[in-house]
């Protein structure tokens, strides 16, 4: 006791119980081991952290994905299973370097090409440094209980390694290529991005409509200047269409109809001149035109469209690129060569306007992809990149979840996951950017061999020449981030103890939006180089808003509420922990509710009063007692009930968590804790403990064993508070140094006792409605009510704990009458309770005059503005006042009306 305050303060106890922990070697499985908590042939539990990206400090979506990974990390190690819970972080490529770029010229003026890429590397790598030591901070600060020593980075030696090799694995096997295709390119970033880090963006735009000269025997084509306002002069046939992007018309190189399209079929075959730059390009037709759009013309521009590009390879159409790198029109863009692509955009619809050939403009609302790192509008353009050839990669995949090699969790998610492996496209794993993994690819200038190496080469394996160079790109960041499960275990060194002892893996938990950022690709690459699924179970989390069911984001004004550090320094850990995982399930969102971290807050508070009310009366020199040295003769009803629904509680929360329920099963304890054990069970033990003649150390056994087995059980959600908790607890209660390595409780089904909980059910119905009763009338706390009680078949288990129900009602024993069956009474108060009855005499709840007269002044005033609102509604003003005004005064009526028949119920009771 002398090391529990009298309230619970986390601060006092957080820091200095997480570094015991770790001092003393409880997250490492090899002191499982030491401490012969495991066999070498019994189940192991691994599971791997998603790395979070070294650009900042976490937030909210970091802290439930570890708080529930550290949930089931300790769920299993007091299970006995041998327990990896393996930590890292992720170099994040384009997000990282985003971040120093945007640092450095906004505190030195300088771009990475002033610096260059080894000093500007170096300063990605001091950033990382810093980073990495406040994501340290805030794991550690979440409890979470992983093995430090094991700790990788995605650009550490080993990882980087393992990247080579799967590279030239994948290059070996023709699973990966270079060529060019359709990309998305980050302007900003200056690199292309893959189809999953495109954020589609609501914009309201505009539809322009244009026309295009066709190229007939009266007009063979542009007499005069672009900008003239006579560039079509004497054209006579012309082909609309509507298009989104002005800018692009300059990379046309053909028109498309419907074959269908009765409007446009006799011009298919002709050549149309392309307006500004002259060229003729051909009207084709094509069954990817959608004749509802616009004209049902498209202007098709196949190096600056997806569809234009899958168009333009059927009929052999030009592919060419009008813009630079960083979204400038280049020289193929004629006059408006320089121009920012926006600029163009204006530019050449007011040549459209001057030349005849803008048709109207309309207003259009619809979705533009925006980079996920740096939010810059992408550009869609042809450009000779990286691939992974996915489809015998997504096929592999598809066949580990149908199988059951692999579950997600919740199974609705499956359907998605079939969905986009089925449509998958090939992998864009090529960034045109400095920090990452460079591409371990050669090329030789001499003889012109291309190849990849695992180590770097000096010469040239094809004609021994040494003017070779490498790539200069560097991989997609979820490609390392792929390998994840098996690398950071010790792959490509199939003899590496923790890859053979760990992997497979057993659980991947994330978010669900991260299923085809990352699950996906960590499958299909483990499939391919390991020859199995990276683990046995995906479970995804949902997304966390706010209490207003809004998402979270770094640009709310009040988004420092949101940070894992500040609520951890209002609430504690454990009530954020508690609440990120209790507040959902399986794959719904959760609205992060400041009253829920208050109740779980209160819930920690709760258990720690209770803890130190039992340890208060266990007394100085008593023996205490473990529950198998207690007669089972020696339980009383309350004893049985408690001892009973802790049992049933046990066998629940055991399924819940082997079928993935974790916010049930963490739901479930606190209501059995707070609502069963501590509402009840501690008060009605109180009639033992203060009772000087009664059997103390049952009760105290009772207390122990029930505080002591719900604290292991509630433990994974609030690990701080149970284990100093657990710690004061008499060591004879306990088994082991710390409740962190304790056995998780399982159920006896000995202990369950229907007949116990079905009487005690009664019992506390019958206490409960008599508080209630106690509360309508205001009778004060301290005063003792006369009761009779008719009690049937369960008069000698009523008899039997007389005790209790005059203790928690405050009934007088010396009024109290217990029979098994008696007429109803006049003038009292009745409540039911199964077949048990109470009556309360109400002369001895209230002053039977001075209630009556005030219950009558009450129904009085009542009912006078009960007319008045009546009359109201039957008046001029029903007719004249606006109807929500009406609306508001019918459902005060309403109310009013209901609270006058309360009130004739009591005055009834009262004159019977």
């Amino acid at each position: 006791m002398a090391d529990l305050s009298k309230t619970y303060n986390p601060k006092d106890h957080e820091q200095a119980l997480y570094h015991w922990w770790e001092s003393q070697g409880y997250f490492k499985p090899e002191t499982m081991a030491a401490k012969g908590l495991i066999s070498q042939e019994g189940k192991r539990f691994c599971i791997t952290m998603p790395p979070p990206n070294v650009t900042g400090i976490l937030h909210l979506g970091h802290g439930i994905t570890v708080a529930l990974e550290d949930l089931m990390t300790r769920y299993y190690r007091m299970r006995g299973f041998e327990t990896l819970f393996l930590p890292g972080s992720d170099h994040a490529g384009i997000a990282t370097q985003n971040v120093v770029e945007r640092h450095l010229l906004e505190d030195e003026g300088k771009t990475r090409q002033d610096l260059g890429r080894e000093a500007f590397i170096e300063r990605v790598w001091e950033w990382k440094k810093k980073t990495h030591a406040r994501i340290t901070e805030q794991v550690r600060q979440l409890g979470v209980s992983c093995d430090w020593d094991r700790e990788r980075f995605t650009l550490d030696e080993g990882l980087s390694y393992a990247v080579r090799v799967a590279f030239s694995t994948l290059y070996e096997r023709g699973l990966i290529y270079r060529g060019p295709y359709m990309v998305n390119w980050c302007p900003r970033c200056e690199s292309a991005v893959s189809d999953l880090e495109v954020e589609p963006t609501e914009h309201d735009s505009h539809l322009w409509y244009i026309r295009y000269p066709i190229v007939n025997a009266d007009w063979q084509g542009p007499r005069h200047p672009w900008g003239s306002g006579r560039w079509a002069e004497g054209a006579t046939e012309f082909i609309h269409m509507a298009t989104t992007r002005p800018e692009t018309i300059l990379g046309d190189s053909g028109v498309a109809v419907h074959p269908e399209d009765a409007r446009w079929k006799a011009l298919v075959g002709k050549c149309a001149a392309l307006p500004a730059i002259g060229r003729e390009i051909p009207v084709v037709a094509d069954d990817a035109v959608q004749p509802e759009f616009g004209t049902g013309a498209v202007k098709v521009t196949p190096a600056h469209d997806p569809t234009d590009y899958e168009i333009g390879q059927r009929h052999g159409l030009a592919q060419i690129d009008v813009m630079t790198d960083t979204a400038q029109m280049n020289e193929q863009a004629g006059p408006y060569v320089g121009l920012d692509r926006y600029a163009c955009r204006e530019a050449i619809v007011a040549d459209f306007e001057k030349e005849g050939l803008l048709v109207k403009i309309e207003p259009y609302h619809h979705t533009v992809g925006h980079c996920q790192r740096c939010d810059s509008i992408i550009e869609p353009r042809i450009s000779t990149q990286w691939f992974v050839r996915t489809k015998p990669l997504a096929e592999k995949a598809i066949k580990a979840v149908e199988s059951g090699e692999m579950r997600i969790i919740p199974e609705r998610f499956e359907k998605t996951y079939f969905h986009w492996m089925e449509n998958i496209r090939d992998w864009c794993i090529s960034r045109q950017l400095w920090w990452g993994h460079r591409i371990p690819v050669w090329y030789c200038d001499e003889c012109g061999h291309q190849w990849s190496a695992i180590e770097d080469p000096t010469t040239c394996p094809k004609c021994g020449s040494a003017a070779i160079r490498q790539d200069e790109d560097v991989l997609d960041t979820w490609f390392s981030s792929g390998l994840w499960p098996f690398s950071t275990l010790g792959w490509p060194d199939g003899a590496s103890p923790d890859l053979q002892k760990f992997f497979p893996t057993d659980m991947r938990e994330t978010g669900y939006d991260i299923l085809f950022f990352w699950v996906a690709r960590e499958t299909m690459l483990s499939l391919e180089l390991m020859g199995h699924a990276p683990y046995s179970t995906v479970y995804l989390h949902g997304l966390i808003r706010n209490e207003h069911g809004e998402k979270i984001s770094k640009s709310m004004p009040d988004a420092w509420k949101y940070d894992p550090l500040y609520i951890i320094e209002e609430y504690g850990t454990d009530a954020l922990r508690y609440t990120l995982t209790t507040s959902s399930t399986p794959g719904n969102d959760m609205n992060l509710d400041p009253r829920r971290l208050e109740g779980a807050r209160n819930f920690a508070n709760k258990i720690w009063q209770a803890s130190r009310f039992i340890l208060m009366n266990l007394g100085e020199d008593a023996p205490v007692l473990r529950l198998e040295q207690i007669p089972a003769e020696r339980l009383l009803l309350e004893d049985r009930w408690i001892l009973s629904r802790l049992h049933r509680l046990t066998g629940d929360v055991f399924e819940l968590f082997e079928s993935f329920q974790y916010g049930e099963a963490g739901r479930r304890v606190r209501d059995f804790l707070w609502d069963e054990f501590c509402d009840w069970y501690i008060e009605a033990s109180k009639v033992r403990l203060y009772d000087e003649a009664a059997d103390k150390a049952v009760p105290r056994a009772v207390l122990l064993t029930v505080l002591e087995q719900s604290l292991r059980l509630l433990h994974p959600f609030m690990p701080y508070v149970t284990e100093v908790l657990w710690q004061a607890l008499p060591q004879e209660m306990k088994q082991g140094e710390a409740l962190i390595l304790a056995s998780w409780p399982m159920q006896e089904t000995a202990r369950l006792d229907d007949e116990a909980e079905a009487q005690m059910a009664v019992l506390m119905d019958l206490i409960r409605d008599i508080r209630n009763v106690r509360a309508e009338y205001n009778v004060p706390a301290g005063k003792r009510i006369a009761a009779t009680v008719v009690a049937g078949a369960l008069t000698p288990v009523v008899a039997a704990r007389q005790e209790i129900l005059t203790f928690l009602t405050h009934l007088d024993t010396e009024r109290l009458d217990l029979v098994p069956a008696c007429e109803p009474l006049a003038n009292s108060a009745s409540v039911v309770s199964g077949e048990v009855v109470a009556y309360l005499p109400l002369a001895g709840l209230v002053d039977l005059d001075a209630e009556r007269a005030r219950l009558q002044k009450d129904l009085d005033a009542l009912e006078g503005r009960i007319t008045g609102s009546r009359a109201r509604l039957d008046g001029e003003f029903a007719q004249k006042a606006p109807a929500p005004v009406v609306a508001r005064e019918r459902e005060k009526l309403a109310e009013m009306e209901g609270e006058a028949a309360q009130v004739r119920e009591h005055l009834s009771r009262l004159t019977q």
